[in-house]
């Protein structure tokens, strides 16, 4: 999902003036292309619950960054509000689905990994 918003957000940031080709449309492309980045190296972590979980925090933060950008864009007037709108829902929703995996890392974690969540031990020892 994170990789096709970023796809979405370089086509649409296509019709941007070309003034903004360095600063807003360079931003919001690298912001967006972050977040899926980011969920691709902290999946390739994610036998390391803590390394998994800062990824994640910072495709989060990327996000957060380019929800910024989307603003800025609509507020210029070079994306209309309803396509602001499906890109901050979009956001909205990723945003959503990382908290889930940084509360509960262990739960991605490879099988058969030392760090793999292992059902609790019953008996005591």
């Amino acid at each position: 999902m994170a990789y096709a918003t970023a796809m979405d957000i370089f086509r649409r940031s296509r019709s941007f003036t070309k003034e903004e080709r360095y600063s807003l449309t360079s931003q919001i492309r690298r912001s967006s292309r972050s977040v899926a980045a980011n969920i691709a190296e902290g999946y390739r972590k994610r036998q390391y619950p803590a390394m998994f979980s800062s990824k994640l925090a910072d495709a989060d933060a990327e996000a957060t960054e380019t929800g910024v950008w989307l603003d800025f864009a609509r507020d210029c007037g070079y994306l209309a509000p309803e396509g602001h709108r499906q890109f901050t829902k979009a956001y909205d929703e990723i945003g959503r689905m990382l908290h889930v995996m940084i509360a509960d890392p262990e739960k991605f974690a490879p099988r058969g990994s030392a760090n793999a969540a292992k059902p609790p031990n019953r008996s005591g020892l």
